[in-house]
């Protein structure tokens, strides 16, 4: 431990000196922010909005597509009485 004690001061005072510049800087104020509990509104309520009504239409559409998929499984699960077409050649 003496070998280290002629370090402690200039060591101590460089972590000190980087603390203050990094919690002055924009993370210090996230950081403080978060702390306090105060969140930034990320997006407006009108893009919000328009998000919502994309996520509801793309749900919809997607239960569109599955019930026509269970529609093309049963039909094909059923089997059909018409063969293939011949092919010609």
């Amino acid at each position: 431990m003496s070998e280290l004690a002629p370090f402690l001061v200039p060591i101590s005072l460089f972590f000190s000196v980087a603390a203050v510049f990094i919690l002055r800087g924009p993370f210090g104020k996230a950081l403080a922010d978060r702390v306090s509990g105060n969140r930034p509104q990320l997006h407006d309520s009108a893009e919000t909005e328009a998000l919502h009504t994309e996520v509801d239409d793309l749900r919809y559409r997607l239960s569109e597509v599955e019930e026509r998929l269970d529609f093309t499984e049963r039909l094909l699960a059923k089997g059909s009485p018409r063969s293939a077409p011949p092919l010609e050649g």
